[in-house]
This record gives C-alpha cells, structure tokens and sequence, in this order.
C-alpha cells in the first residue's frame, strides 16, 4: 500500500496526517517530509496516525527522530492515534511513555475538542 502525507495547520501547530502503512519501503518519505518541515522551521508538529494501517519498527525509528530533531530545536512534536493496534506497538515498545499520544487532532492542538490529555 501506498503511503499518503498531507499537511496542515491547526491552532498554530503543523499537522502531519500521515495515511496507508509506514514501513521499511515508506518510512524514507516520511522521514524526508518530517525533515523539510522542522528544517523550515517548523517547532509545533503533530503527526496525525489515523489514517495508518501498518507501522513496522523502521516507522518508529522515524518517529524517535521526529522527535529527537524537534526537542533539539526547543519545538514539540506529538502523535494523534486512536486505533488500538497501532496503541499496542507503542506500549509494547514502552514509546507510550516517550510520545505524547493523543486521541484527536484537536487535543493534540489545544484546539478545543473535549481537552483531554495524551492517552
């Protein structure tokens, strides 16, 4: 499957929303779009996982680098997923206490939405 990137801007925060599987084959684009957006400039990302079928640990690793690049840059940078596989990686993998995971774009965004915090 294909791997879809869309971007756009929520309460002042970049939203990537990321759609089809993110593995071996995919997760290079991904990396390379993450990178564009915090090398200009970006500092308030979130990566929108709710369209994501597939996440393989190549995936996560991007993420980790996401991550990793944002905190350097004094910036933030979150993850909307809601779908209990996905969920499941991120607990297995003890990432649930490294990425701050979000049930909606909008309370990643502070953009309204019920308020509540990171899952």
């Amino acid at each position: 499957m294909e791997l879809s990137l869309a971007t756009r801007t929520v309460a002042g925060h970049t939203v990537l929303e990321v759609g089809g599987e993110v593995d071996v084959y995919t997760a290079p684009r991904l990396r390379e779009r993450l990178v564009e957006l915090v090398d200009g400039g970006e500092r308030k990302v979130v990566v929108d996982l709710g369209r994501v079928d597939f996440l393989d640990s190549t995936g996560l690793g991007v993420l980790v680098g996401a991550l990793k690049r944002l905190r350097a840059a004094d910036g933030t940078f979150g993850l909307v997923c809601a779908k209990e596989p996905l969920l499941k990686i991120f607990r297995i993998t003890a990432l649930d206490q490294v990425f701050p995971i979000f049930g909606s774009v909008e309370a990643a965004t502070g953009a309204g939405g019920d308020g509540a915090g990171p899952q």
